[in-house]
């Protein structure tokens, strides 16, 4: 496979799987800060726009929900908003057209034709959850109608690295922001997994529990470990088995070494260190996405010429 179609795939994977989840992140915010007559609004958007990186508006400025809504899911110019996730999935989509199936194209298509208009005549929650739905639609494309090859391998490595890094950013607004946060069985709705957490442990509901759910359980796809072991699959089946170890291998250690202090440290010792934890998930997030890059998408190298041999 050509490396400008395998990078296209993975970051189809990412921007789909970021538009999601920036929608269900807004969602949880966007809600509390309505229902809340007491919340700190500008802390909260400041906050949130911290998380997400976004730059900092200025000290002057009013930031609020409308602002942070504006900036995070409208603007089609930052390919870190949902509008502009959507677009930037549909752009690479189109770079590897030859080898995607015509459903999922046509999906892809769709959605980026609409997203602007959508985002606009819809109310928030409404909008964010279209995105859901959209997103839905096209994982089920990719689960359901992709024969297990590279193609399929890349886009799972791409959803699951993107999965395992928003899912930290949306365990670490709850760590910042602590009581003034949407809470931990917020966090598990945002996350479609707060029936999958009862019956885990029988309606034994605590924040703990809780808050170790979405960091490890290794059954329920949206936790931290859960993603980051799917991606070490997907990056151990690119490998050919003649290949030795490189780059591939590099980012599997990364993810490897925060998914092992996930699954086997004590949850308390994890829980008291939340916000540095999830700092070093989403940097070794970064850092494997770095090593993808140099294994399977090598820069152009520049042409050199030299005299014709006579």
């Amino acid at each position: 496979m050509l490396s400008r179609i395998a990078e296209s795939l993975f970051w189809i994977g990412r921007y789909v799987e970021r538009a999601d989840d920036t929608a269900r992140l807004l969602d949880v915010h966007v809600q509390l800060l309505s229902e809340d007559p007491w919340a700190e609004e500008e802390f909260a958007c400041r906050s949130l726009l911290a998380i997400m990186d976004h730059p900092a508006p200025p000290s002057t400025e009013v930031v609020d929900r409308e602002l942070v809504v504006r900036l995070l899911a409208r603007d089609r110019a930052n390919p870190s908003s949902i509008a502009g996730s959507l677009v930037m999935a549909r752009e690479n989509a189109r770079r590897a057209r030859e080898i995607l199936s015509t459903e999922l194209w046509e999906t892809l298509n769709t959605t980026r034709n609409e997203v602007s208009a959508q985002s606009l005549a819809l109310l928030p929650h409404e909008f964010f959850t279209w995105v859901r739905g959209r997103a839905a639609v096209v994982a089920g494309i990719t689960d359901s109608a992709t024969s297990r090859d590279l193609t399929w391998h890349f886009m799972v490595l791409g959803r699951s690295i993107e999965r395992a890094d928003m899912t930290a950013r949306l365990v670490t607004t709850q760590a910042r922001l602590g009581p003034a946060g949407p809470g931990w069985t917020t966090l598990l709705r945002s996350c479609g997994a707060h029936e999958a957490f009862l019956r885990a442990y029988r309606g034994r509901a605590d924040d703990d529990r809780a808050a170790g759910f979405l960091l490890r359980d290794r059954l329920f796809p949206r936790s931290i470990v859960a993603a980051l072991t799917q991606a070490d699959a997907a990056l151990r089946d690119l490998e050919p088995p003649e290949a030795g170890r490189g780059a591939g291998d590099e980012a599997r250690r990364e993810l490897g070494i925060v998914r092992t202090e996930l699954e086997y440290g004590h949850l308390d010792d994890l829980l008291a260190n939340l916000p540095d934890v999830m700092e070093r998930v989403q940097l070794a997030c970064s850092r494997a996405n770095d090593a993808v890059r140099r294994r399977y998408f090598p820069s152009v190298a520049a042409t050199a010429w030299v005299k014709e041999a006579l």
